[in-house]
């Protein structure tokens, strides 16, 4: 990767940390989980509104590093109006991306999300981009045990 798309993707990530998008909490949430990274001390919780198999809404409240937080915010707005099978691809295809190695450079499915692919160079730092992952995952299945990246 040239260190021009490198510090970009750095800056979409801080932009994303500075600035979370869907943060707060969903008042008509029909799925919430919560998750835990405590490695890293992150903690969130994840809200979202399904309606006839379709992600209507989604949010995130909580705490935690640049990556988790940029994590939450680019997952927020990247499910925001899938069906679950989409969803369940994206979570696939994510969680694949950041924990592979040799795994394909490119992602267009996952859009901005690709950025978080450089994670996979840092291997403490993979729990941070998926926690949001795996509790959203939780959230849908209507899962009442705390997400644990441990």
């Amino acid at each position: 990767m040239s260190i021009e798309l490198r510090e970009l993707y750095q800056e979409v990530i801080l932009d994303h940390n500075r600035h979370p998008r869907n943060r707060g909490k969903l008042e008509e949430a029909t799925g919430y989980a919560e998750g835990h990274n405590p490695l890293c001390g992150d903690n969130i919780q994840v809200y979202l509104h399904t309606n006839g198999g379709l992600v209507e809404a989604v949010s995130f409240e909580g705490s935690g590093c640049a990556i988790s937080t940029a994590s939450a915010s680019m997952m927020t707005e990247a499910v925001k109006g899938k069906t679950l099978e989409q969803v369940e691809a994206m979570f696939k295809e994510f969680q694949s991306m950041v924990t592979e190695t040799g795994h394909a450079e490119e992602h267009p499915e996952l859009g901005d999300l690709e950025v978080l692919g450089g994670v996979r160079e840092y291997p403490v730092r993979i729990k941070c981009a998926t926690l949001p992952w795996h509790t959203l995952k939780a959230a849908l299945v209507g899962e009442a045990d705390k997400v644990s990246t441990e």
